[in-house]
Order: structure tokens, then sequence, then C-alpha cells
């Protein structure tokens, strides 16, 4: 009972710690039985596990329901849980503790309904950023066969059929936010679209998907990229009306670091399910390469580390961030693993998650794991206004452990430690 009460005191403070509300304290632990390790060193994660557990299971004492991974003070339907849960399938497939399988299920049992609703989720919206967390969904329908998943993902789907498109066919990211592309939204909507058409569209309806989402990345590279420095930009005004879009080009006017980590972790996560004779493969992974020599030129020398914003490392204000150096590391070392990239790439990889390992984590007395300086959010338009500038992206609220850069970093480790 002792050990208990600790375990519940332990989950108290990390609750209290991230902002959230002590309820959550009394929630059921997933990852509740210690392993002997723990009970001999004290250690609630013991530190001889490789770097890709150890933060998995830090993020488990965080946040003791998946749900909780966007620092969600209820059950909300968003994209970040889905990131550290892609990282908890795979060490589960690599490990088989089961706790790790159950931290997953309760996420599927708690967000969608019996008869597939899901909890939050508003289709009318067409935000596409709702799409990502069914890769989750994806993953339970193939080990459980639950109806209910399958009416969720449907549902999703319905999603992709309806989202407004710009004149060329790219997917606007919201439907508040009119002719616009983001670069985020490619991570956000084309690993479901492309997984989902492998798992259940057949014959012509499955070419006629994958033509689609092939093309959403020939429009980015075409409408986005900048020729100058091989990078592209947060994202493209197709009407070129709104503020922070130059009125020549419609382009925001900077390069954001967590946007291209975006956009590098689609590429790589949809060639999992891209047929491999489909002719769009070989332009992605062309792509692939003419964006990592991009992102290894503004990769910081000493650190291995990539900025807020990346081509301005020595504008006031400006940092080394988490989550788009979480981003690239994984985008290409996992590259490099799946014979995307020649294998020398793995030098800047490694630089990168080195770098992450000395200068971004630090590890409490009782082994948990803090991945910091993360970029809690950034965005475009809206209220108050996001006018992409300079000033705003380096003055976006910072904190430690936010999924999109543990998520990211699980992933890399996976790959480092094959």
């Amino acid at each position: 009972m002792n050990f208990i009460n600790n375990k519940i005191k332990v989950y108290a403070v990390a609750i209290l710690g991230s902002g959230m509300f002590l309820a959550c304290a009394q929630t059921k632990s997933v990852a509740s039985k210690p392993s002997t390790e723990n009970s001999k060193s004290g250690k609630v994660v013991p530190t001889n596990l490789k770097w890709s557990e150890r933060m998995m299971l830090s993020e488990m004492q965080r946040f003791p329901e998946a749900w909780m991974l966007d620092f969600s003070k209820s059950p909300k339907w968003t994209y970040p849980s889905a990131i550290v849960l892609d990282g908890a399938e795979k060490i589960y497939e690599k490990t088989g503790k089961k706790e790790y399988y159950n931290y997953i299920s309760d996420f599927g049992k708690t967000m969608i309904k019996e008869d597939g609703t899901i909890l939050t989720y508003d289709l009318d919206k067409y935000n596409i950023d709702m799409l990502n967390s069914g890769n989750v969904l994806l993953y339970l329908y193939e080990k459980e066969k639950k109806d209910k998943y399958l009416k969720a993902l449907q549902t999703l789907r319905l999603q992709i059929d309806g989202q407004p498109r710009t004149n060329e066919g790219s997917f606007w990211h919201k439907k508040i936010y009119p002719n616009q592309v983001w670069l985020d939204g490619l991570y956000m909507g084309m690993p479901f679209y492309t997984h989902y058409t492998k798992d259940f569209t057949k014959g012509a309806d499955a070419t006629k998907a994958y033509d689609d989402i092939v093309m959403q990345f020939d429009s980015v590279q075409k409408n986005l990229l900048d020729k100058k420095t091989g990078l592209l930009y947060h994202a493209w005004d197709e009407s070129k009306k709104e503020a922070w879009a130059n009125k020549e080009t419609g382009l925001s006017p900077n390069f954001w670091g967590r946007a291209m980590g975006w956009y590098g972790m689609a590429m790589v996560d949809v060639l999992d399910y891209l047929p491999e004779n489909h002719p769009g493969r070989a332009r992605i992974i062309s792509y692939i390469k003419s964006y990592s020599d991009a992102v290894i030129k503004y990769q910081d020398k000493k650190s291995g580390l990539w900025y807020q914003v990346l081509d301005k490392p020595l504008a006031n204000g400006n940092y080394e961030e988490a989550t788009a150096s979480a981003m690239f590391v994984y985008t290409m070392i996992k590259s490099v693993n799946k014979g995307y990239l020649p294998k020398s790439y793995k030098t800047a990889a490694k630089k990168g998650y080195d770098g992450i390992i000395k200068n971004l984590i630090t590890v409490d007395e009782n082994g948990v794991v803090n991945l910091n300086k993360c970029c809690a959010v950034a965005g475009l338009g809206g209220k108050p206004y996001r006018d992409g500038s300079y000033e705003y992206y380096v003055n976006e609220e910072i904190r430690s452990n936010d999924g999109k850069g543990t998520g990211p970093f699980i992933l890399a480790s996976l790959e480092f430690e094959k």
C-alpha cells in the first residue's frame, strides 16, 4: 500500500507541475505495475533502459492517461497524443511489454464512444489537425477489430472527401483559414490518408487516392519552397489576401523550424504506406534529399541543433528549439535506415541527436526524463492575430515535455537503436 500511495503522490506532483488540475492525480495509471528494477533502484524510470523507453515511461508518469499528453485538462480529440502513441506502438512491438499497449488501448476506450462517435471532434470544422489521431485508431482497429474504431475511422475519412481545397487541389488547413496551405497540414493529414487507403481502399479508388496524396507534396514543393535557401515557408495563401501573406507570392514571412519538421516527418511516414511501384515515390524521395540538404545547412555547427526561426540563428531572442530538432533528426535517420538517403546523412542526424541529449534533456533524481525548450504552439492568423513575424515566433510560449517534441524524440531514438 505504501508503494501505491507514493505512486499517487508522484503523479500528483507531476501533474501539478504541468499546470494540470489535481483531479487527474486520481486517474488510474496504466503504468502502475513497477518493474523489479524500479523497486531495487528507487527510480520511477530505470536509467539502464534505452532512451526511447526512458522517455516513453517518463511521459506515462507525467500523463497517466494518453489524452493528457497535450496538457489537456479533460479528454479532447487533438493531435500531439498520436505522435507519442506512435512511439508507444513501436516500443510495444519491440519489447512486448503490455503497459505500453494498455496506454494506447485506454486512449481508444476513452476517446471513442461505443457508437463510433469521437469525443469533442467536429467534422464540420474541416480542421486537418484532427486527422492525425486517426493513426492511433488504425492501429487499434488492426489489433482489436472493434466496430466503434471502424466507424470513427470512416468519419475521419469523410472529412478528407469534404476538406476544402485550393484551385490546384491542395487541402486548406482549416475551414476558418480559407485558401491557406500550411506545412503542418501535410503531417496532420497525409500519413493517415495513405495508411487508411492502404488498409481499406482498393482498385481505381486507391490509385486515385495515392495520386491525390502525392499531388499534395508536389503542390507544396511548387508553392512553398524558397529556391535560394532550399527551405519551405510556414504557409501560403492562394488568395494573397491574408495580412501575413506576401502580396506578390502569398507566402508567410518566415521559416519556422517546426513547420519544416512536420513536413519532413510527413514525407518519411507517408512512404511507409505508399505502394513501392507508385511513380510518386521517387519524387517524394527526391524531396527528402533536397529538404535534408537545406536542413543540414542551417544546423548549428557547435551544438548540432536547429533554431526556432531557422535562417536567423544570431537574431535577438532566437533559440535552439527542441521539437524541430527532434523532427529533423527523426526524418533523416529514418530516411537513412530506409535507404531514402545515403548513409553519409547519418552524421548530421547523429550530431543533432547527441545535441538534443547533451543540451535539451535533463533527468530528475527519480529517473524521469525531460525534454526542454519546446515551442508550445505557433500558427498564423486567428484571434489574437498571429502575423508570422520573426518577433511573433520567438515570443511564443516555451515549455518542457511537449508531445510535439517528446514523440519525435522517441521515434528518432528507436531509429538509432535499430
